[in-house]
């Protein structure tokens, strides 16, 4: 765990991955989007530090040894959840998937929680995929990438008549927490295809569902931010806001921290490295360290201290999770918790109840 003037941060990175991008996965005739959809991803990866930037060879395809050093022994995470991304019109055997991320959290259980992921647009052999791979694995979390192609689709909505039935099946099969991505397009990717509204829709009918928007929407995070205050069961997913913005544009990266902290709050948002993006040691320490700058734009932000700190860096992915965190992590204030369901509510006997 890290730990900084005294104080321990029990951190979750609750969105990364261990991906195949190299060539010798790319689909045949689809050579050109393989190729440049990792490139675009390495693009990405230099908005963190010089220091950490990687060739494109080594970018494709890191080692396992590389993941468990740069995750955990170098990059104070105490427990990482992967998240997966099949992108099979592409990657021969997807570029990040459940299998791929399951071989390794076997070899490393107390490291891992694996989530699966599902496509509406597969019918029935994809709900049977999806059962097969829960009743495998055991999430409680699941992984939908809105934007990927499918055969001639170029993306589905949350809120799809299909997807739904994918919803219900999944509340049926234990799981509770749903990441989507909706930020920054990747190429060759659709942007409309990551417009948040979807996620209202279905957040209201699937109230016992999280919806975890990773990337907050970004660049859309006025709407985002608009969305998830009235929400209660959406949380803001930082993979991205931390990795793409704090380092490469810190003061953009403070309003974008707080309209997240005026809107959604420190007990709806929840870290992510977005590794091999990013890797996490320097968003841990980064985030640990940081304050907004001194400028009377900034005044009117909630302040981000220790405790909500502690939150985002891993107590509240460790509540959506069911994560054990050891005491002396836990909050140092009797009277502030990471969010629950219960402190949510919006509505309670027909009257408006405050969080």
């Amino acid at each position: 765990m890290y730990e900084k003037n005294g104080e321990k941060y029990f951190v979750v990175d609750s969105h990364m991955h261990y991906w195949d991008a190299s060539p010798e996965n790319w689909v045949q005739g689809a050579e050109q989007y393989a190729k440049g959809w990792i490139e675009c991803f390495h693009a990405y990866q230099s908005l963190g530090p010089a220091e950490t930037h990687q060739s494109l060879e080594e970018f494709q395809k890191v080692s396992e040894e590389q993941l468990m050093r740069e995750v955990f022994d170098e990059g104070h995470v105490d427990v990482a959840i992967f998240q997966s991304t099949y992108l099979r019109e592409w990657y021969q055997n997807g570029f990040n998937t459940s299998e791929r991320n399951g071989e390794l959290a076997k070899k490393h259980p107390e490291k891992f929680r694996v989530n699966t992921r599902f496509d509406p647009r597969d019918g029935d052999a994809g709900m049977r995929e999806f059962e097969a791979n829960v009743e495998r694995y055991q999430p409680t979390g699941a992984k939908l990438y809105t934007a990927e192609w499918n055969g001639d689709s170029r993306g589905f909505k949350l809120s799809d008549p299909e997807c739904y039935r994918f919803l219900e099946r999944a509340q049926e099969l234990g799981i509770k927490n749903i990441h989507v991505h909706k930020g920054p397009t990747i190429w060759p990717l659709d942007k409309d295809a990551f417009d948040v509204s979807d996620v209202d829709h279905a957040a209201t009918d699937f109230q016992g569902l999280n919806f975890i928007v990773e990337h907050v929407g970004l660049p859309r995070i006025e709407d985002f931010c608009f969305m998830a205050t009235q929400e209660p069961n959406v949380y803001a997913g930082l993979s991205v806001v931390l990795g793409g913005l704090m380092h490469a544009r810190p003061r953009f990266f403070a309003k974008v921290m707080g309209e997240l902290l005026f809107w959604v709050g420190e007990d709806k948002m929840t870290f992510g490295s977005d590794y091999n993006i990013w890797e996490p040691k320097w968003q841990v320490e980064g985030l640990v360290d940081w304050d907004f700058p001194e400028s009377a734009e900034y005044d009117d932000y909630p302040r981000l201290g220790v405790d909500g700190k502690k939150k985002i860096l891993g107590l509240n992915a460790a509540r959506l999770y069911d994560i054990p965190v050891p005491a002396e992590c836990q909050l140092s204030s009797d009277t502030s918790a990471p969010a629950s369901a219960d402190d949510a509510e919006l509505v309670d006997n027909g009257a408006v109840a405050q969080a």
